[in-house]
């Protein structure tokens, strides 16, 4: 499949993704579980935050991600560690989760398959296997939603959360021609820039998972920061702001009514120095608008890899690095 049909592929991925938690089972004991560590990098990494920060008003034990080789000297036999690799092969997820391993934690996988796999099967953890064979940034449906159902299994989200991924999916679906026209204007906007996504702290794994998107699809460079830290430190950066810049404002609702006031304030200021562009979300819930976000983004990476000609898909210098690391 080429892009453009992974992308297209969204919505049936968060449907199929949704099966496939219907029919897993967990089997461990997780009564005692005291605090959640999920590991995982790019792709799959990008999820543990996004579900970090959708839960963090109902958890009651705290969840940490780590995208390291290293994990927290927390980690202990009542820790829960969700090792997210969509290859089932990526290095420093399997050796966090090893190391986890070794401290006593109780580890569950999310993977098409790999080493991943092999290791949860020979130590008796608890798994799930979704679909692999494509790039991990174009599988986000599936860490998302085994997250969430993980979260609800063993009690400590709601299963509602589901609930709002389908309501999402439904969302992107019905609404598929506005997304594509303002994706084409997010392309066009940030072509021969560099491109600034900025919103609010709970949206913050959205503007990461943005600027990875331009990164890989478009082979496009820029930076995200959150409102209210922005405030603190970047705004002030602003004086030498020129119109080599791009800033796109991810605008959400439901925010703390100080921080939309930041908002109007800061647009002001940067619109002094460069044309900014808004990009608005639909939906009701975190997750609903988060998912819209995401959409548009994608497609609009798209769309600005099409501009400049070129190939989505390619990540030679990733597969150089890892052949180099092979070495090491």
């Amino acid at each position: 499949m080429d892009m453009k049909q992974l992308i297209e592929a969204f919505p049936s991925n968060i449907t199929e993704a949704i099966e496939i938690a219907k029919n897993a089972n967990l089997n461990g004991d997780y009564s005692q579980i005291e605090n959640v560590l999920i590991c995982g990098m790019g792709g799959s990494g990008i999820g543990g935050s996004m579900i970090q920060s959708w839960l963090s008003s109902e958890l009651k034990v705290p969840v940490s991600v780590a995208k390291d080789y290293t994990i927290p000297n927390f980690v202990n036999k009542k820790t829960l560690v969700i090792g997210s690799s969509y290859s089932g092969n990526t290095e420093e997820t399997l050796t966090a989760v090893e190391s986890a391993h070794e401290k006593g934690a109780t580890i569950i996988g999310i993977t098409s398959g790999g080493t991943m796999e092999s290791f949860c099967k020979s130590n008796n953890f608890d798994y799930i296997v979704v679909p692999g064979g494509n790039p991990p940034r174009t599988a986000l449906a599936y860490s998302l939603v085994q997250l969430l159902h993980i979260f609800a299994a063993i009690g400590m989200a709601s299963s509602d959360r589901l609930l709002e991924m389908e309501a999402a999916r439904n969302l992107i679906d019905s609404d598929r021609d506005a997304i594509h026209a303002k994706a084409k204007e997010l392309a066009n906007f940030l072509h021969k820039k560099v491109g600034i996504m900025y919103g609010t702290t709970a949206y913050e794994p959205v503007l990461v998972r943005a600027r990875q998107q331009f990164n890989e699809n478009s082979k496009f460079l820029g930076w995200h920061h959150a409102i209210p830290e922005m405030n603190h430190n970047e705004l002030v950066g602003w004086g030498g702001g020129d119109e080599r810049f791009a800033p796109v404002f991810f605008m959400t609702k439901g925010n703390h009514p100080r921080n939309d006031k930041r908002i109007e304030i800061t647009r002001a200021k940067i619109s002094e120095k460069v044309a900014i562009f808004d990009l608005h979300s639909k939906g009701e819930s975190v997750i609903e608008q988060s998912i819209y976000l995401i959409n548009i983004v994608d497609w609009a990476s798209f769309y600005l890899a099409a501009i400049d000609d070129v190939d989505t898909i390619d990540i030679a210098v990733i597969d150089y690095l890892k052949s180099e690391l092979s070495k090491f």
